[in-house]
């Protein structure tokens, strides 16, 4: 298990997760705006997830969403950070979806569980809200 404090804030906006055919192209809206955002595309499907609020109307898309993000940087090198915060959010019964980039670590949960996965998280990690 990762064993340094690990900070993670809290993102302000709703995501949804949406899916796509995997020879859609990617839209427009997915790539607009500020804030948050993934994308994507394998052999069986694009998923994008962005702010709610880019969402058109008709997109198959799982909603009400909210993200930690951990604040770094992360090297490569850095072993066992999933699961120092994964294991605990599963014991308490809370699902997440986790995305890494480049720079950084994303924890997402049903905004529905926030407020649980908060108090479960701040027991070994500085939230910023």
């Amino acid at each position: 298990m990762y064993t340094q404090r690990l900070t993670l804030s809290v993102l302000p906006e709703r995501l949804g997760i949406c899916h796509f055919d995997k020879n859609t192209p990617i839209p427009n809206w997915a790539l607009a705006g500020e804030g948050f955002s993934s994308i994507a595309k394998t052999n069986s499907e694009l998923s994008v997830i962005c702010a709610e609020g880019r969402i058109p109307g008709g997109v198959l898309a799982e909603r009400g969403w909210r993200a930690f993000k951990v604040e770094g940087p992360l090297g490569f090198e850095s072993t066992g950070i999933v699961s120092s915060l994964s294991t605990p959010l599963a014991t308490a019964q809370i699902s997440i979806l986790y995305i890494s980039t480049f720079e950084s670590d994303y924890v997402l949960t049903e905004e529905k569980n926030l407020d649980k996965a908060t108090e479960v998280l701040s027991q070994f990690c500085e939230i910023k809200q």
